[in-house]
């Protein structure tokens, strides 16, 4: 097939772990990388956001990167590009023009509406994976989420609208059904995650066996929503145990970094300031390693549309505690893989995390069936067959609404 997939602010070029690069680029790029190992031609669109970008990039699995031209060529905050979206649907309904694709696949909901606009003209089915909802973020974060005030009602009409919406977790069919979205027109199709990258026994000098503290680590772009100060607040009640935080800026920035300076400030206040170490942005090489060299992964967001740390955990062989939220409740399985906890309930976090840490021989069967499990479920293979089974049923134009045919 020829797939267009449409990815506005989340570039599989980019370097991750700034304030809007984090696993929705991942998804994009090993999806897009997978699916081109199989013969399909891939392109995917994202908006230039330098004017030294070339117009088209080759990834290394085949698939191609165009640029869009749509607002200023610089970086823009995602929930400011909105007003750019005419533009990028212009500029796919000119290239679709030249090149018509046999499905489109949009990523986020800003995408839908660049995607429905390029692809109306050509009658093209388009997939829609949302990766995180207005209302979900509404709900969670009230006064302070900065998406534009349309977005809610967008998201519902593109739903609605569009040949597919490709969920990635079963918490998410449930909200798209409270949004009017039936859930026969859902499929679920997770994340993954590479398993030949991250593995059990990756080289690490710094092994649990070679400390006198437990460690935890925590990872992921440094905002609000992940939690961050909830995993030091809870580190409190467990004691002989540091906490290190993975993600953000070069950690040449972290000082000017909001996010990293409250954190900081917290754990000084708490006394926790020889017991939490930020470490900002980590070479993905390095990752497996630094996973491996943590007693166990702590995840604890007040809200995670997916969550692909504890994947990354999971495949590691390292065990999981995890807030009882959004993705973390189909890759977790709790009790098995690790634990799950409710949001916000700091007791419950070292409760379940002095449980973790008091048993070697728990932690080892933990991280082994959490190895098993990303195995058999979130292999990138298994999320592309399920992915090309979506495209396979739209692209036979057996289910299109209306207002897409």
């Amino acid at each position: 097939m020829r797939i267009a997939m449409v990815s506005e602010h989340a570039s599989p070029l980019a370097a991750l772990g700034g304030v809007d690069a984090g696993g929705q680029n991942v998804y994009v790029a090993r999806l897009s990388e997978e699916l081109a190992r199989r013969g399909h031609d891939v392109t995917v669109y994202t908006r230039r956001d330098s004017a030294e970008l070339p117009d088209r990039v080759a990834l290394p699995g085949g698939a191609v990167v165009e640029h869009v031209p749509a607002g200023p060529p610089a970086p823009v905050p995602k929930d400011e590009l909105f007003p750019y979206m005419d533009a990028f649907g212009a500029h796919l309904g000119r290239v679709w023009d030249r090149e018509r694709p046999d499905v489109v696949h949009a990523h986020f909901w800003m995408s839908g509406l660049a995607a429905r606009a390029g692809a109306r003209p050509h009658h093209l089915p388009v997939v829609q994976t949302f990766h995180a909802l207005g209302t979900v973020k509404r709900r969670h974060q009230g006064h302070e989420d900065t998406s534009p005030p349309e977005r809610v009602g967008l998201e519902r009409q593109i739903g609605r609208g569009c040949a597919r919406v490709l969920a990635t977790c079963t918490d998410e069919v449930h909200e798209l059904a409270d949004m009017g979205v039936p859930p026969r027109r859902v499929s679920v199709v997770p994340c993954g995650v590479d398993v030949g990258h991250f593995r059990p026994g990756a080289s690490a000098a710094d092994t649990p066996a070679r400390r006198e503290r437990h460690r935890l680590l925590a990872c992921g772009r440094l905002v609000r929503r992940k939690g961050y100060d909830q995993a030091i607040r809870a580190l409190t009640q467990i004691p002989d145990t540091e906490l290190v935080v993975a993600g953000g800026p070069p950690p040449q920035l972290l000082d000017a970094e909001p996010e990293a300076r409250r954190l900081l400030r917290l754990a000084e206040q708490l006394g926790l300031a020889d017991r939490v170490r930020l470490l900002g942005a980590v070479d993905p090489a390095r990752m497996p390693a630094l996973i491996g060299s943590a007693d166990a992964v702590l995840c604890t967001p007040t809200y995670e549309p997916f969550g692909i740390v504890p994947l990354e955990a999971m495949a590691c062989g390292v065990p999981v505690v995890a807030t009882d939220v959004g993705g973390h409740r189909d890759t977790v399985s709790d009790g098995v893989t690790g634990r799950l906890v409710p949001a916000g309930d700091l007791g419950a976090i070292a409760e379940a995390v002095r449980d973790v840490l008091a048993d070697a021989r728990l932690r080892r069967t933990l991280g082994a069936a959490g190895r098993e499990r990303a195995l058999a479920r979130y292999t990138w293979q298994r999320v592309a067959d399920g992915v090309e089974e979506v495209y396979e049923r739209v692209t036979a134009r057996d289910e299109m609404p209306s207002e897409v045919a």
